[in-house]
């Protein structure tokens, strides 16, 4: 069995995690970053509050090989609950409201939000400041608004970061039993 997750505390602050959140090995969390209940930050991920907070609220999930991270003295990153984030994304020093949805490999940069409801698609670029609103797709590098999302596309985000939460329970139920056997 590989080694677990790499937590590590920088300048007095360790990372606050939740018993019920999923993060897996290889993944590292280092400093001022709490994450909430049913949430999970799964293989290879990074998220580092080294020079400012990261929040991850409840049953959200940081899929594999993504990067989250901040900017020294001016902009934490804030991710609400029930928001899903893909393979290989960076995000950095911004905030995505619960119920927001960010496609694989795509980026959003300082200061820029993502609204609930609202989705950023696959290998886009969200620039500085820019906000997505609420019910909108964008697109693009730069990203720009490509249509208005269904209701129910809408409502499958929250239905995913439920799926997200179980997989996760599971894989914390078989990394344990795993631990007591040897």
């Amino acid at each position: 069995m590989s080694q677990g997750p790499i937590l590590l505390p920088w300048r007095g602050k360790l990372p606050a995690i939740d018993p019920e959140a999923f993060i897996a090995p290889g993944a590292a969390v280092i400093g001022d970053v709490e994450i909430g209940p049913g949430s999970s930050v799964w293989f290879n991920c990074t998220v580092r509050g080294d020079v400012h907070e990261i929040r991850i609220g409840a049953r959200s999930n940081i899929q594999d090989g993504t990067v989250i991270h901040v900017t020294k003295g001016k902009c934490g990153t804030y991710i609400g609950d029930d928001v899903l984030i893909g393979h290989g994304c960076v995000i950095h020093a911004c905030t995505l409201e619960s119920g927001a949805f960010i496609g694989m490999g795509a980026t959003v940069l300082d200061g820029a939000v993502v609204e609930g409801g609202a989705m950023l698609a696959a290998g886009a670029t969200l620039t500085p400041g820019k906000r997505v609103p609420r019910g909108e797709l964008w697109a693009g590098a730069p990203a720009k608004k490509f249509r208005d999302l269904k209701p129910e596309e809408q409502e499958g985000f929250i239905r995913q970061c439920q799926g997200y939460a179980e997989i996760g329970a599971e894989y914390r139920t078989m990394l344990a039993e795993q631990k007591d056997e040897v």
